[in-house]
């Protein structure tokens, strides 16, 4: 087959988004759980079938004696999590976002969000990581867990944030929601004088033009893009928020409130993630601005090859290119 016509192939079970020859860090998340138990005996490991697709495998290979094989049951994986967090412990339960949202939400939110109990939930394959179609790609959990009282909701860039996440998940009180990203990780933010903190965003570069606000991969997505509209003498600014609940209204709305373009980047739909989160910000402060959204479309997506779906959906750096450009005409 000629590299004209090889048609581009895609795994649940990968679903990585690096680019080629791009720096990235295998399983942060399985290495920093397990370094962290090393850390804190506390800590234990959980998963529904799924320790290899979620890193968690790296944790079980480490501590053997605290890590639980649910088995397909995501309703059992929870209330054993929340019964271990009752006792003392620090568990971490993997699975897919999908489930974790759709199948197992009363589970999360009576037997763990209503107590306020220190339970992680780390969900793999959120938004479009995944060219599996609907039934694997969460495309709506954060609209879904946003309206859950006590829950924290992180939606990592890279394996600094998620190595950089993990301790601090840990120390936080009550529950918490980490969008994972697994496998072949990139490695972004360790080029911009960068530390993760829980609740918080950080500008990561600054700009006359315009201003994205940014989460999970789209923040990678919109450092790229705006090295690419640099090129158009266009200048952007960049603020990640990799904690969209609770959210850091003080040092985004900082950066909102100008004449500048502001432009929301997020791996998610449109209803109930980073855009709404950010406009109902921007309406409570009295602030009259617009805000355009470059996210996913409210509805079920198409399966295949994630270069190609990112590209279809406007995902992809040159898709955000292009649509800043239209809007600054």
């Amino acid at each position: 087959m000629s590299t004209a016509t090889k048609r581009l192939t895609t795994s649940a079970m990968i679903a990585s988004f690096a680019d080629p020859g791009q720096k990235t860090a295998s399983a942060p998340f399985g290495h920093a759980l397990a370094a962290l138990a090393e850390r804190d005996e506390r800590v234990v490991g959980l998963t529904a079938d799924l320790g290899k697709y979620t890193d968690m495998h790296i944790f079980a290979q480490a501590h053997p004696g605290r890590f639980y094989q649910m088995g397909m049951a995501e309703q059992l994986l929870f209330g054993a999590a929340a019964g271990m967090a009752e006792v003392g412990l620090v568990p971490f339960a993997s699975t897919y976002s999908v489930f974790a949202a759709r199948r197992a939400y009363d589970f999360l939110c009576l037997d763990i969000a209503e107590p306020n109990l220190n339970v992680n939930i780390v969900g793999g394959l959120p938004g479009l990581t995944t060219g599996y179609g609907p039934s694997h790609q969460a495309t709506e959990d954060i609209a879904i867990f946003r309206g859950m009282p006590n829950l924290t909701i992180v939606d990592p860039c890279d394996s600094v944030d998620i190595e950089q996440a993990v301790p601090q998940l840990a120390a936080s009180d009550g529950p918490t929601y980490l969008r994972l990203l697994r496998g072949k990780v990139p490695t972004v933010l360790d080029e911009y004088d960068y530390e993760f903190k829980l609740g918080k965003a950080a500008v990561l570069r600054g700009g006359n033009d315009v201003v994205f606000v940014s989460s999970g991969l789209m923040t990678m997505r919109a450092l790229q893009a705006a090295e690419d509209l640099a090129k158009h003498n266009v200048d952007v600014a960049v603020v990640h928020t990799p904690t969209i609940k609770p959210f850091d209204t003080e040092t985004v709305l900082a950066e909102v409130g100008t004449d500048r373009l502001v432009v929301t980047l997020e791996n998610h739909t449109v209803v109930g993630g980073l855009f709404e989160t950010l406009a109902s910000a921007v309406v409570s402060a009295g602030l009259g601005k617009r805000i355009v959204p470059i996210s996913l479309p409210d509805e079920f997506l198409a399966a295949g090859a994630l270069p190609t779906l990112h590209e279809r959906y406007g995902l992809s750096r040159s898709a955000i290119t292009q649509k800043v450009l239209g809007e600054l005409g």
